[in-house]
Order: structure tokens, then C-alpha cells, then sequence
């Protein structure tokens, strides 16, 4: 299965992912993380920085995951059409066009796990913005996405609480036979 978690920066889906790769469920899954500092260090403009060719490299890291047969990834194409759509420097004209081509993409997901940024506090690694508006801006156009191109996702599920609770609330829904929808 190809699975994907979506949300704002600081909600915890690096740390979700890290830890459902412990599980025997999923020890044949390629596991697909951050890799924000890696990209900055490049020279790649990163959140309200970012660019149309920055952005585009995060497409095609998306693209490349979902080439896998099982992957977990703590970043979907919707998340990066949401940086797109916020960045300063890209016209809207473009990323408009740049979403709509991202969105392409959705229906590869099997399942996609909006995580919530309720109750989490921004934690500071040094790369990513730590900006509350910014997390919040970033939070609602990710709702808007999903509404707007929801009818492209199988599988949309909200996962909210601690990270023990967001396992059991996955583990619940890929074990259940019918889909489950936000």
C-alpha cells in the first residue's frame, strides 16, 4: 500500500512514520522522511521562500515515492501543493497550474492521513519555519485541498492525539475492509 501523511510543519508525521516502521506490519515498507535540511543545504528555498523549481523538486521526491509498491511518506503531493500556494515568490497563475498538475498524483495514495496540528506545539529543529500563522495558514490550505481535490482521494482519514493514539487509529483503518473518510 502506499500510504501518506499530510499536515503543517511541527504535527508529529516524521515521528509517525519512524514509529509504524517499527512494526512487523510494516518491516517490508520503505519508509520516506524528512529531508528538509538536506534540500536547504542544496540551496533549495524552503517555505515562504520556496520556488516554482523548489517546489517542483518536492513533486518530484512525491512522484519518486510513489513509485514504490509499499511506502510510508510523511509528506503527500498535498502538502506540497499547500507550500506551492503559499510561497511569495511564485505567482499565483503559476502555482495554480503547478496544483492542478500535483494534483494528478492524489489518486495514487491508497490512504492518505491528514494529521492534525490540534494540541501540538511548533518545535524548532532548526530548519523548518516555526511561524504559528504560518503553520496555521498552511493548515487550513491543506483542508482546501482536500475538499477541492477529495474526490481524487481513496482513503482520507484525520488522526488527532498523541502519537500512540495516531498509530492505533492507522492500524484500525488499513485492518478494516471498508474505506474510512475524513
Amino acid at each position: 500500500m502506499k500510504i501518506g501523511f499530510c499536515g503543517t510543519m511541527c504535527v508529529g508525521k516524521t515521528t509517525l512514520v519512524n514509529e509504524l516502521k517499527k512494526l512487523p506490519e510494516f518491516a517490508n515498507y520503505k519508509a520516506a522522511t524528512e529531508r528538509s535540511q538536506y534540500l536547504r543545504d542544496l540551496g533549495i528555498p524552503l517555505n515562504t521562500d520556496s520556488t516554482i523549481k523548489g517546489q517542483t523538486v518536492f513533486l518530484a521526491e512525491r512522484a519518486a515515492e510513489l513509485m514504490n509498491e509499499d511506502i510510508l511518506t510523511d509528506r503527500t503531493v498535498i502538502d506540497v501543493m499547500a507550500f506551492t500556494e503559499l510561497a511569495k515568490s511564485i505567482p499565483i497563475v503559476k502555482a495554480e497550474y503547478f496544483k492542478d498538475f500535483a494534483a494528478t498524483l492524489i489518486p495514487e495514495y491508497d490512504y492518505i492521513f491528514y494529521v492534525s496540528p490540534k494540541g501540538i506545539d511548533i518545535e524548532d529543529n532548526g530548519v523548518r519555519e516555526i511561524d504559528e500563522l504560518y503553520r496555521n495558514e498552511i493548515d487550513i490550505s491543506i483542508n482546501n485541498l482536500i475538499k477541492t481535490y477529495g474526490h481524487r482521494i481513496k482513503n482520507l482519514i484525520k488522526l488527532e492525539g498523541p502519537t500512540e493514539r495516531r498509530i492505533q487509529q492507522v492500524m484500525e483503518t488499513i485492518t478494516m475492509s471498508a474505506p474510512v473518510y475524513l
